[in-house]
């Protein structure tokens, strides 16, 4: 059995871009990349890196990803899932939700976002009989400790060979 994929968004979960000048968010430093301030944790590469998971990026920083935030972070070049342009979403729906479903036909997953929403759910759930966990983010706040609890909690019965949860 595959291990479950956890799909990372970059602005938001990564990226508290909705945070305010100061204090910035604990752990998180100020980082210019393509003109923009963007604050990441170096400790979230590693905390990632150590769950039961196959990590990709789902953002769109698509490719960028890999090369801009991936070394401040500690995560090595990860799978990238690409948008399409244009793509058309029904009402309430995250641009990114019908791709997610093609990417991850089959497969159980994670996807840690700030823009998912309970009609993504609704809607992932009517096309796909594999389990899946939307755990969305505070863009304000970003991934925190209780974040990264509920992913090991959620793939402690979704992966295989998971280690208990306090091991």
């Amino acid at each position: 059995m595959e291990r479950p994929l956890l799909l990372l968004d970059v602005d938001g979960p990564l990226n508290p871009f909705r945070a305010g000048r100061a204090p910035l968010p604990r752990g998180y430093l100020p980082h210019t990349i393509h003109g923009l301030r963007v604050l990441l944790d170096p400790a979230h590469g590693p905390a990632l890196a150590a769950l039961p998971f196959d990590l990709v990026w789902a953002t769109t920083w698509e490719h960028d990803a890999n090369t801009e935030i991936a070394p401040r972070v500690g995560l090595p070049a990860l799978p990238v899932i690409t948008w399409p342009v244009g793509a058309d979403t029904a009402p309430g729906l995250c641009f990114k939700t019908p791709t997610v479903a093609a990417y991850t036909a089959g497969r159980p997953f994670a996807w840690v976002d700030d823009e998912v929403t309970d009609t993504d759910r609704a809607w992932l759930a009517a096309r796909r009989d594999t389990p899946f966990l939307l755990h969305r983010v505070s863009a304000r706040r970003g991934l925190r400790p209780t974040d990264l609890a509920t992913l090991a909690t959620w793939a402690a019965t979704h992966a295989p060979d998971a280690a208990p949860i306090g091991d």
